[in-house]
């Protein structure tokens, strides 16, 4: 079993490219910034481009950022001081945060290339593509177990047809999540460059499988099916974390730190899979 679950997660790799996402993550973009007085626009590009950075950092960083804005920006930022057109953003000094986080919301799909080479965009990225990726996984774990369903993840290429196995799915997946954190913190990615991060989530791989079978057995009439697809949200969202951390400063959970992130995680997957659950078995209805 574990050499044909092997094979499905060869075939499946074969279809991931990280080239792809390289290009993606170098996409060139600009910021401009508008504030009501040159102090106030330092303080904004001190924000977007941290001092902690270095000197070589710092400074590509900066040339992102365009004083005064412009149509070739692809976002614009203004001091909430000051009137804005619809389509900009507001930045309020006093939480900037919430400037970050309604610029992904609106332009996803510059997140990498933001994450990349902004700062202050990259934490709330990679939390963005861990909860997303954990979503993923918890919907695949339940359509594949569901007759009639189809799985709504049909821009993964591996989601659907031949490659139907949980384990090489959410495998893959997680190792997709792995080269879009890789890309989202600056870093070169690639099977070589991740290849440590990869054996990890191979090897780890078939422990929670066979937890995940184990509860679909043993709880009558499908009731085990939430707590799987709990299970697949949890597992790869703690790796997801553990990434993250080892991305920004260099080194990862300890496994009592990924046991705690795992089960705080569990619940709320929990939930998540329940609502996934219902929202398919209406659409099955309907």
């Amino acid at each position: 079993m574990h050499l044909a679950v092997l094979r499905q997660m060869k075939q499946a790799l074969a279809t991931l490219n990280p080239g792809e996402l390289r290009e993606l993550a170098a996409r060139p973009v600009k910021v401009g910034l508008v504030a009501p007085s040159a102090e106030a626009l330092g303080d904004m590009e001190t924000y977007f481009a941290p001092p902690h950075l270095t000197a070589g950092r710092r400074a590509e960083a900066v040339q992102l950022l365009v004083r005064g804005g412009g149509s070739a920006c692809d976002v614009e930022i203004y001091d909430s001081s000051i009137l804005r057109p619809a389509k900009a953003f507001s930045y309020d000094p006093e939480a900037p945060e919430d400037c970050v986080r309604r610029v992904l919301r609106a332009r996803e799909d510059l997140m990498l290339p933001l994450a990349r080479n902004l700062y202050p965009f990259r934490k709330p990225v990679a939390h963005k593509i861990i909860r997303n990726i954990a979503k993923e996984n918890a919907l695949f774990s339940l359509a594949t177990a569901i007759p009639d369903i189809v799985p709504s993840l049909a821009s993964i290429p591996w989601a659907i047809g031949e490659f139907s196995s949980d384990t090489a799915f959410l495998t893959v997946n997680q190792i997709r999540m792995v080269f879009l954190l890789a890309a989202a913190s600056d870093r070169n990615i690639g099977y070589r460059e991740q290849r440590s991060e990869i054996a990890s989530i191979v090897a780890g791989s078939f422990g929670w499988r066979a937890l995940a079978r184990e509860l679909v057995g043993k709880i009558p009439f499908g009731g085990g099916l939430i707590p799987k697809a709990g299970i697949a949200y949890a597992a790869t969202y703690a790796v997801g974390m553990s990434l993250e951390r080892l991305y920004r400063l260099g080194y990862g959970f300890t496994r009592e730190e990924r046991r705690a992130v795992y089960e705080e995680a569990l619940d709320h997957g929990k939930q998540i899979a329940g609502m996934l659950l219902n929202d398919m078995r209406f659409r099955r209805a309907s």
